[in-house]
């Protein structure tokens, strides 16, 4: 069951597509507060994004940005403002469709398991691993981030594999340590930190900030 969140401001609309999307399987949310849309965006945690351009305090540019600074879920926008202008600008923000207003509720749903599929029928035939938009190829331990390459070495690419793995859970130290050098032989604690301050340093560069927390005397999480 995919899960789809709506943000529109007129409410018989969000209502009609709500019951449109529900009635092929999917789950779907509706934004309420306009202000701040991303604790809604968080908790939801949607597979994808329908959008109005016009929306109160913000428009639809603006919180499709701040979602790309988070995630790499697919966007929608969906807009009475469908001049060629307005289409363009929002396949450059990051958009991958658009629906013009007035709303055929049936080619809605068409594009939307289009994209759904393009999205995640693909994903599965790669085993991947992703968050915030950072995709971990576990075929050739390579990560990509908003269509840049990142380099892993074999360390780092098992630490974000474990990590991944768990995601928001916190992953100890030693779990990482027998992950990285499956061995009886000693290895320096030291090593484990001089490798997740490297790979840290590698993110941080790629405009990945924050990716690894640490939870002291714990361990890691990616949260």
């Amino acid at each position: 069951m995919y899960r789809i969140l709506i943000i529109e401001d007129d409410f018989s609309m969000a209502q009609a597509m709500k019951k449109q999307i529900e009635a092929w399987g999917s789950q779907v949310a509706l934004v309420e507060d306009f202000q701040d849309v991303i604790p809604t965006f968080a908790a939801f945690d949607p597979h994808m994004v329908l959008i109005d351009i016009m929306l109160p305090f913000f428009n639809g540019y603006h919180w499709c940005s701040e979602i790309r600074k988070i995630s790499g879920v697919p966007i929608v926008f969906i807009s009475s403002a469908s001049d060629n202008m307005n289409i363009v600008m929002a396949m450059n923000m990051g958009g991958d469709d658009f629906i013009p207003k007035p709303v055929d509720l049936d080619v809605m749903t068409a594009k939307i398991q289009a994209v759904l599929r393009r999205t995640y029928d693909m994903a599965a035939m790669v085993p991947v691993l992703e968050h915030r938009g950072a995709i971990l190829n576990l075929n050739d331990s390579s990560l990509t981030y908003r269509g840049e390459k990142i380099d892993l070495t074999r360390n780092e690419f098992r630490i974000l594999q474990t990590l991944l793995e768990n995601k928001r859970k916190i992953v100890s130290r030693d779990t990482l340590m027998t992950r990285l050098w499956q061995t009886d032989s000693y290895v320096e604690e030291n090593t484990l930190t001089v490798n997740i301050t490297r790979l840290r340093r590698k993110l941080e560069g790629a405009g990945l900030k924050d990716f690894i927390a640490t939870k002291v005397g714990c361990g890691y999480i990616v949260e």
